[in-house]
C-alpha cells in the first residue's frame, strides 16, 4: 500500500488514413513524424454499413501504405541530396560527405522498394539523418481488425497467418497482432468484472488493447522496470537489456 502509484504510460495517436494526397499535407506529415512507431490497422471484416474500396485484402493494404511512405521518403531524400550537392561545392566536410553517402544508400534502398527500417545503420549514421524523420524508418506494427465470431480466441491467434501477413511481420523492426474492434468497443463500456466475464465467453484472457500495448513495447524494445517502497510504487519504461 504505497502512498503513491505511478503507472507506465503509452500514448496512441489516431491519425487519418495514410495516402499519397494526405502525405503532401505538412500538418499530417508532422503528426506522423512525431511518433516513435506506426500501427497500421488493417481491415479484415465485412460490413456493408462501413464503405471500403475493392475487396477486403489486408496484405494489399499493408503494401499500399508502405509504398506511399517510401515514396514520401524518396522525395525527402532527393530534396536533401540536392541541398547537400550545393553545400559540398562550397565546402567539403567529413560530416557532409558521410551524410551524402548515407542518403545515397537510402535512395537506393527506397528505389528498390525496401523501407528504411530494414536498412542497417550505425548509431552515428542514425544520428546524421535523425532530423529528417523518415516515415519508412519507423518501426511498424500491423493490427488486423477481424470480425466478431463465436471462435474469436482461435480466430485472433490465426489472423496474421490467415491473411498472409507472417512474412511482412517478421521483417526487421516490424510486428503483427490481431484485434476485434467491435468487441473492444463493447469492452470499453464495461467495468472490470463484466469485461472479464465477457472475454471468457470468447475464450479470451485479456483484451486486444492489452495485447496491442505488449506488442508495442516489444516493437520498440521496451520493458517496464518496477521500483516499490512505502512512498511510491512506480513502473519505469526503459530499453530492454538496460543495466540496473
Amino acid at each position: 500500500n504505497p502512498k503513491k502509484t505511478t503507472h507506465a504510460t503509452v500514448e496512441y495517436v489516431d491519425v487519418a488514413a495514410i495516402g499519397q494526397e494526405a502525405l503532401k499535407e505538412t500538418a499530417f506529415l508532422t503528426s506522423l513524424r512525431n511518433v516513435d512507431a506506426l500501427i497500421h490497422v488493417l481491415r479484415a471484416f465485412d460490413d456493408d454499413s462501413i464503405p471500403h474500396v475493392g475487396p477486403i485484402d489486408p496484405l494489399r493494404d499493408a503494401k499500399s501504405v508502405e509504398f506511399d511512405l517510401m515514396l514520401s521518403d524518396l522525395t525527402q531524400v532527393e530534396k536533401r541530396l540536392e541541398r547537400l550537392e550545393k553545400d559540398l561545392k562550397k565546402m567539403r566536410t567529413a560530416d557532409l560527405e558521410k551524410e551524402n553517402a548515407l542518403l545515397l544508400r537510402c535512395k537506393a534502398s527506397l528505389e528498390a522498394e525496401t523501407p528504411l527500417r530494414e536498412l542497417e545503420m550505425s548509431a552515428d549514421e542514425k544520428k546524421l539523418i535523425r532530423g529528417i524523420m523518415f516515415l519508412s524508418q519507423k518501426p511498424v506494427l500491423y493490427a488486423v481488425n477481424i470480425e466478431e465470431s463465436t471462435t474469436l480466441g482461435d480466430d485472433l491467434d490465426a489472423a496474421v497467418s490467415r491473411y498472409g501477413l507472417t512474412e511482412v511481420a517478421q521483417r526487421p523492426n516490424a510486428g503483427a497482432t490481431a484485434i476485434c474492434g467491435k468487441v473492444e468497443a463493447e469492452l470499453a463500456e464495461m467495468d472490470e468484472t463484466e469485461a472479464a466475464e465477457f472475454l471468457s465467453s470468447y475464450g479470451l484472457h485479456e483484451s486486444g488493447l492489452v495485447r496491442l500495448i505488449r506488442k508495442s513495447y516489444e516493437l520498440l524494445g521496451l520493458i517496464s522496470f518496477f521500483t516499490a517502497g512505502e512512498d511510491e510504487c512506480r513502473a519505469w519504461t526503459i530499453p530492454a537489456g538496460s543495466k540496473a
